[in-house]
């Protein structure tokens, strides 16, 4: 397998072989189109392995020769031909294996590479409700243990294997040529040394990857204990932990001495059966020569080539397993490329108005997530937004607030009802085309590992630097970001961890401003703030929601005073709309929700409290 010292890359791969292998190599098929790519550079490999076996089996004929030919002062200058050729034999030999090396290498970087990047780009294709029933983090070892298993074989343990391939084919073919009765002795005894190998292999790979879950346990109860170090010593269970750590190390201590044990007879066995298999051969080969059936060169020459047999075959069985675990592995890649997006633009999308004006209209929706088919998260759901208006959703949880959202981002399809944009039936628009009229701050906004300027740019990618900036100052987010050590191209930690919820707030709403889209989808989540981020995200938001048509769900008293309307929902309906007053005269859903989390049924007072979601 690989020699990578790298401990991350090493934890990768051991976690790709503890998955089951293919029972055949026809996976492997799918990487056709990706090697086609590149023939000029599968044809160069071809020939360097070709010329590389060339090579190699042309030394034994020499030896034969030197043998036969013997060493005296009248052939002196045969036996200086003869140097001279194996040094240019050894020229060539290293030239071709080289060339093989880097050919075959860059053929499974290459592959891999491309392999990659159709498997991400494919997944993010797909729709949430594949996601529903995936784990992230199921796709993401397919992506990183899987492809660096396949690099492995295809980059090294392929090179390997069609080497030897190439040479058990050539030094087979030569075996036979030189002496066909040796070559049919060598055949007798195959079966009685093959059998053990099959058996005592197939042993020694189920306790290999048994020994590696055994490992994968320790690490697992290691490193749970670890990150909950604070809980263990407020409980003195530290001497409980290490009990249980040391039993799962001992448990892996067995489980490793058993595969030594079988892979120590293993050992013993190829030694014994092969060894005594050359000495039954070279036994009755050198009868041969004393009865003058064959010369020692012809014997030299046979046993040697058997030397290259033996060891061209037992290179091969030793990368087959490799070749099954990529075969493994690409299978579990095929079964992500082969998911069909949910989601997807229908051959005649629908073309959408120009400019877009934010007129959104929902007729009769009902609509039950993929994972739970039996609750109706909207139930004749209908609701028509004028453009330029602003319209709170509130309700208690599970009203189906949430997926309103989900719909008009065409996350999913309603199981019946319309949705239409500006007149457009949603599933008739193409999906990118229909983002690109809507702007989503999220209740908790996500911060990537980039620049301050890059966050900000997700909004429109084209964006100009000053227009990120401007799209800043609205948010009122540049002067924190021009302070910065490195300003705008400061790069922020994982998730945005290094900013504080008002700060990743504000670059949300400035990657909003830059998109500019007619439509605003707002999950407001300045309950979780502070009072100053709060009046600056408010001040921000204000200046967001202007001109645009606004769907907020709302968690604060003043911003469902500000919308022009507000939506009730309850069990996935509309139970009431209307104004803050009007709903609060009116009694019922609203006013009960008012006066429990706003603090008082009229709403003179901002609360702290946000409606649940």
């Amino acid at each position: 397998m690989s020699d990578n010292s790298n401990p991350v890359a090493e934890a990768i791969e051991q976690e790709a072989l503890r998955r089951k292998p293919a029972r055949n190599v026809r996976p492997l098929m799918r990487l056709v189109p990706f090697l086609a790519r590149y023939k000029s550079m599968v044809w160069a490999a071809f020939f360097a392995l070709i010329m590389a076996t060339l090579s190699t089996l042309a030394i034994p004929m020499a030896m034969r020769r030197m043998l036969d030919e013997g060493f005296s002062k009248e052939n002196a200058a045969f036996i200086d031909q003869y140097f001279a050729m194996l040094i240019f034999v050894a020229l060539m030999l290293g030239i071709s294996s080289a060339a093989r090396f880097f050919f075959v290498s860059w053929i499974g970087e290459r592959v891999v590479a491309d392999l990659r990047k159709a498997v991400y780009e494919h997944i993010l294709t797909l729709s949430p409700a594949f996601f529903e029933i995936t784990r992230t983090g199921e796709v993401l070892s397919r992506l990183t243990a899987d492809t660096t298993l396949i690099k492995t074989v295809v980059g090294s343990s392929a090179s390997v294997a069609l080497r030897n391939i190439f040479l058990l084919i050539g030094a087979a073919t030569m075996m036979a040529i030189t002496s066909p009765t040796l070559s049919g002795l060598v055949l007798l005894p195959l079966p009685l040394i093959v059998l053990p190998f099959v058996i005592f292999g197939r042993r020694v790979r189920r306790l290999s990857r048994d020994s590696q879950d055994k490992i994968a346990d320790t690490s697992a109860v290691g490193g749970e204990s670890l990150n909950a170090i604070q809980t263990v010593q407020a409980f003195n269970h530290e001497n409980e932990e290490g009990r249980r750590f040391a039993d799962t190390v001992e448990g892996a201590f067995a489980a490793a001495r058993r595969r030594i044990s079988a892979r120590a007879v293993l050992t013993a066995l190829a030694f014994f059966l092969g060894l005594s298999a050359v000495v039954g051969v070279l036994w009755f080969g050198a009868q041969q020569v004393l009865a003058d059936r064959m010369t020692g060169g012809e014997l030299l020459q046979f046993i040697l080539y058997a030397v290259f047999a033996a060891g061209a075959l037992g290179a091969l069985s030793e990368v087959w397993g490799d070749v099954q675990m990529a075969a493994g592995a690409t299978e579990r890649l095929n079964e992500l490329l082969d998911v069909e997006p949910a989601i997807k633009a229908p051959s005649h999308a629908a073309a959408l108005s120009e400019p877009g004006r934010g007129e959104i209209a929902f007729e009769d929706v009902s609509f039950s997530y993929p994972t739970r088919p039996d609750v109706s998260a909207l139930s004749g759901f209908s609701l028509n937004i004028k453009p330029g208006e602003t319209v709170a959703i509130v309700g208690p949880s599970g009203a189906g607030k949430s997926t309103v959202f989900q719909l008009l981002l065409r996350f999913y399809d309603p199981q019946s009802g319309t949705i239409r944009l500006d007149g457009v039936d949603l599933q008739k628009a193409d999906p990118r085309a229909l983002r690109r009229r809507f702007a989503l701050v999220p209740q908790e906004p996500v911060v990537f590992g980039m620049s301050a300027a890059e966050n900000i740019r997700y909004g429109r990618p084209e964006a100009s630097d000053e227009e990120v900036r401007e799209a800043a100052k609205a948010a009122l987010i540049d002067d924190f970001l021009s302070s910065l050590p490195e300003g705008y191209e400061t790069r922020f930690g994982e998730r945005g961890v290094t900013l504080s919820g008002g700060q990743r707030q504000r670059i949300a709403i400035a990657r909003a401003l830059l998109r500019d889209a007619p439509v605003l989808l707002l999950d407001e989540a300045t309950s979780a703030l502070d009072a100053e981020s709060e009046q600056l995200v408010q001040k921000a938001l204000d200046r967001l929601m202007a001109g645009r048509t606004t769907l907020v769900i709302a968690h604060r008293l003043a911003t469902v005073r500000k919308a022009d309307r507000i939506v009730v929902m309850d069990g996935g309906r509309v139970v009431a709309a209307g104004t803050h007053e009007e709903l609060v005269a009116e009694g019922g859903l609203y006013a009960r929700l008012a006066d429990l989390q706003f603090g008082q049924g009229e709403g003179g007072v901002a609360p702290v409290r946000q409606i649940a979601e």
